[in-house]
């Protein structure tokens, strides 16, 4: 809709359907059975991936995409490195970003060590979103079986010390190198506090420190919009959690009534005319 009040032709399009065809002249994007012509897009989701195979192919036709001349926002590349939560947090402290303490490993007895050194921590999956198949742990002995149960079906560990916080954490919304928005995300019942879990959001005035850590991360990553999550940590400081490069806003437009969308939009036309 945003896309439309500017006077510009907007499509939906399924990714799942988008593919590269490959000629003995050239090589094209095609949907379906079109080839297509656009100036720019926005990625909204990769959708859901089953395989390894599905992930590589997408990301493939996204990249064709961008080397054709279509400006994607976000580029694919920094998207496969926002999904990537040990990679993506390792430049986030490269760059001098306040993150948790993190492992990644296969070990399932390393695992249990790391447990019982922090004595609470988090497990969570290492492609994921929403808090799905994150879990909570304080029992050395537990984190030994998830680890074990998560290690039988090749999935590395990613563990992480919990940061001790309010009933509550932070999403503030970027784009290019503006804040557009910013909430608590409340939760009364449940450590977790993703508005997809149950979380209430409530409008934050972010201050300077919040500011700059947000667009720093999404800097970091090399995003041009994206949702910055940051814990208040009771032994001191900030946390920066994760930061989405595909981030919903339906929680932030009904905290602040700011829609990310006509910021979005406006920014992919102003890199698209540069």
């Amino acid at each position: 809709m945003e896309i439309k009040n500017r006077g510009h032709t907007a499509y939906y399009l399924r990714i799942s359907e988008l593919y590269a065809f490959i000629s003995s002249k050239d090589i094209r994007i095609r949907y379906g059975e079109k080839d297509l012509q656009l100036d720019g897009g926005i990625v909204r989701s990769i959708g859901f991936l089953a395989t390894t195979e599905q992930m590589l192919r997408r990301f493939d036709v996204l990249r064709e995409m961008v080397s054709s001349g279509i400006y994607l926002m976000n580029n694919p590349d920094s998207i496969l490195l926002a999904r990537d939560k040990y990679q993506s947090i390792m430049e986030l402290k490269k760059a001098g970003i306040p993150v948790p303490e993190t492992a990644v490993v296969e070990d399932p007895f390393e695992v249990m060590k790391l447990v019982s050194n922090w004595g609470e921590a988090v497990i969570k999956p290492l492609i994921g979103s929403m808090g799905l198949g994150s879990v909570k742990v304080s029992d050395p002995d537990i984190a030994f079986r998830i680890a074990k149960t998560m290690l039988a079906t090749n999935q590395p560990v990613y563990v992480q010390k919990y940061v001790k916080k309010p009933n509550r954490d932070i999403r503030i919304f970027i784009v290019g190198d503006q804040v557009v928005g910013a909430m608590y995300r409340i939760s009364s019942s449940s450590w977790k506090t993703n508005i997809a879990q149950g979380a209430l959001a409530q409008v934050l005035i972010p201050n300077e420190e919040l500011q700059e850590i947000a667009i720093k991360s999404t800097k970091a990553l090399k995003l041009e919009y994206a949702g910055v999550d940051i814990a208040e940590d009771e032994e001191g400081g900030y946390k920066v959690f994760e930061v989405n490069a595909s981030p919903l806003w339906k929680g932030l437009t009904e905290a602040t009534g700011v829609n990310p969308a006509r910021y979005i939009v406006e920014h992919l036309i102003n890199l698209i005319k540069r």
